[in-house]
């Protein structure tokens, strides 16, 4: 695995992200383990084009553009909702789908062309609504090197929304064997992680895999 992934207390790395939702949540995870974490979108790096057919590509693109870019380590993250009753849409295009006009996103927007997705496919049972989270990690350096790390959490499509915690989709997903959803969750919650335990989240499965590999 070589020196370049091996990640210890005081270390910088990189999170290939413009999404302050997304990088508040990796913050967090990060916290317990004294790594500074610092986004592209602070340092200025251009967006790179997601033109992968995978969250793993995507993942990998995102990753290796910001390690190139910042010279350093990078972390990116491809995630989405996986929804049964449309053929696993919206997948790759989860944030597509919350994309307005003027190319920002509003994910209100997003969480109702889901539902009315669900309505006219005539999904309104629990049992007709199942869900999943996904989450892809690339840990990449400067060289092109890559490891990946996934992470995901079943569930089902709930409406109205529920909660205003969390970001994008979340006040619509329930996990499996919860009554609320994750807009309801607290950080600790939705996140929380110890080594040697499992998070709830797609994002903490996925981030206590690459903890496990890569954490001295």
């Amino acid at each position: 695995m070589g020196d370049w992934f091996k990640l210890k207390r005081g270390d910088k790395l990189l999170l290939a992200t413009h999404n302050k939702g997304k990088l508040k949540e990796f913050s967090d995870l990060f916290a317990p383990f004294g790594l500074e974490i610092i986004s592209a979108g602070q340092l200025g790096l251009p967006e790179p084009i997601e033109d992968g057919t995978s969250f793993r590509e995507n993942a990998a693109i995102k990753a290796h553009a910001s390690a190139k870019g910042a010279n350093m380590l990078a972390l990116a993250d491809d995630s989405g909702l996986c929804v049964d009753a449309l053929d696993g849409a919206p997948g790759i295009y989860t944030a597509d789908w919350a994309e307005k006009p003027d190319g920002t996103r509003d994910f209100d927007i997003g969480m109702k062309k889901v539902e009315d997705e669900l309505q006219k496919a005539g999904a309104v049972l629990p049992k007709q609504r199942k869900a999943a989270f996904n989450a892809t990690l690339c840990l990449a350096n400067p060289h092109g090197d890559e490891l990946f790390f996934e992470g995901k959490i079943n569930g089902e499509m709930v409406w109205p929304p529920r909660g205003d915690l969390g970001f994008g989709f979340d006040p619509t997903f329930s996990p499996q064997n919860y009554d609320i959803s994750f807009g309801e969750m607290s950080s600790e919650m939705k996140h929380g992680y110890k080594r040697g335990e499992q998070g709830l989240s797609h994002r903490s499965r996925a981030f206590a895999k690459m903890i496990e590999a890569c954490f001295d």
